[in-house]
């Protein structure tokens, strides 16, 4: 059994569902479990009518609302031209789910209040759309599909916008699931993203989630791989939105993937690799608009040699220093410090301390106000903002000669605020500028990847 998840644009549209069915039906014989996202900005849209909706603006919700409908109702007739049985299923299923959708936006639109349960149910309908109307076309391909909710199979916790999946729990419900919807099917379909706590409430996993989604199932059936189609040639050397002259990487390790993934790199939802680490299944990002090509391998780690892999980044980044002279020779002052992050939900990305500083770096979509303020209490606190984060990862780069050269040879000019090198020899990262950020990084893919 494998695992194939389809991201937004590789469900985009008529063109980009018909070659996902046309890659399903080449793997009918290792019974693939499909999980899919919304198409295409479609959750983007969702927010804006949750975001509506608690504005109390009633008339820009819906016709937000009426866009989704028409755009899910053209692309089921269009799937299924001939098939009209199926293709009024289809189109029933998307008015169903949006007209119960119209409802509760009205609800929330009358009391003016959009609580976190209301926006995860608002934001995850995008997937149960687009799941029915590709399994709707699958069986109308000829693909006998049995279709899954994903709220019965990934349970979380009760944080409704960032759920934590229970893997003990997900690991017993999956495999009976998956094997009652694959009586007399070929295939199977399900959600991304979306999940539920035990009691049935609806949560969902963060942004970009489907990824997870997809490895949670693998690890819970025992896949023998998990395939991640995008919409490009595997993982890169670097965002070749921001990088010029990238290349895919035939094959890095669970741990280099998941430093690229935390530290920036978009192919991956950063909690991808955990799951599939539990098990050793392999995960293969691959484009859906080049079926043919090799994508990259992600394996375990004596499969993959040493060296730099890809300099990653993450564009705006807030570095929060804190200085006391009360941490000199003093115990307990960093656990005190990083309760603080923890009562605040505040993750920390990379950390430098000295005897009487401490500086972390912290995301920018996250609210620090909190945690700065309790930390003030006990310390002097600062927060430079409009800074970026750069991070060279590979395998044992504390081996390779001359690598900190390397690095920062292109930086000579450049202020750099911060540095940083993992435990785990995996990624040395440095803080710069927010706008030196694309110039320091096409150097140092320069200097790294194109001599």
């Amino acid at each position: 059994m494998i695992v194939m998840k389809f991201g937004g644009t590789s469900v985009a549209n008529y063109d980009a569902i018909t070659r996902m069915i046309s890659i399903v039906r080449g793997r009918l014989g290792e019974k693939p479990v499909v999980v899919v996202s919304a198409l295409s900005k479609v959750t983007d849209l969702l927010y804006k009518i949750a975001d509506e909706a608690a504005a109390r603006d009633m008339k820009d919700a819906m016709d937000l609302l009426s866009q989704l409908r028409e755009r899910h109702i053209s692309l089921a007739k269009e799937l299924m031209p001939d098939n009209s049985v199926l293709c009024g299923q289809a189109c029933d299923k998307v008015n169903a789910i949006c007209d119960e959708l119209e409802s509760f936006v009205s609800a929330v639109c009358a009391v003016g209040e959009l609580s976190a349960r209301s926006k995860a149910i608002i934001i995850s309908n995008g997937e149960y759309l687009s799941s029915n109307i590709i399994c709707y076309a699958m069986n109308a391909s000829g693909i006998r599909t049995g279709f899954m909710d994903a709220r019965k199979m990934i349970v979380t916790d009760d944080d409704y916008l960032k759920g934590e999946p229970d893997m003990n729990v997900i690991a017993e419900r999956v495999p009976g699931i998956v094997s009652a919807a694959y009586e007399g099917a070929d295939a199977v379909i399900t959600q991304g993203f979306v999940s539920a706590t035990a009691a049935g409430e609806p949560t969902v996993l963060g942004r970009g989630g489907s990824d997870y989604s997809a490895s949670l199932i693998g690890m819970a059936v025992d896949a023998t791989r998990i395939e991640i189609w995008t919409d490009v040639d595997g993982v890169k050397t670097a965002d070749p939105r921001r990088v010029m002259n990238t290349r895919s990487l035939d094959k890095i390790s669970f741990e280099e993937a998941a430093e690229m993934a935390h530290f920036g790199a978009k192919v991956l939802h950063p909690l991808t690799i955990e799951p599939a680490v539990r098990k050793n299944i392999p995960i293969y990002v691959l484009n859906s608009m080049n079926p043919e090509g090799r994508g990259t391998a992600i394996l375990q780690n004596s499969f993959i040699e040493d060296g730099v892999k890809s300099v990653s980044c993450k564009e705006n980044i807030f570095v929060i220093n804190i200085f006391s002279t009360k941490m000199i020779n003093t115990s307990g002052f960093l656990k005190r410090v990083f309760e603080i992050f923890s009562e605040y939900k505040v993750s920390v990305d990379l950390i430098s301390t000295s005897e009487a500083n401490i500086s972390v770096t912290v995301d920018s979509s996250q609210n620090i106000d909190a945690v700065v303020a309790a930390l003030s209490e006990f310390a002097d606190v600062y927060v430079d903002s409009d800074k970026s984060q750069v991070s060279v990862i590979g395998k044992n780069i504390i081996n390779l000669k001359g690598l900190l050269e390397q690095t920062f040879a292109p930086l000579r000019e450049c202020k750099i605020y911060m540095i940083s090198q993992g435990a785990s020899y995996v990624n040395i990262s440095f803080v710069v500028d927010r706008t030196v950020l694309n110039d320091v990084v096409q150097q140092i893919h320069k200097y790294l990847f194109e001599k």
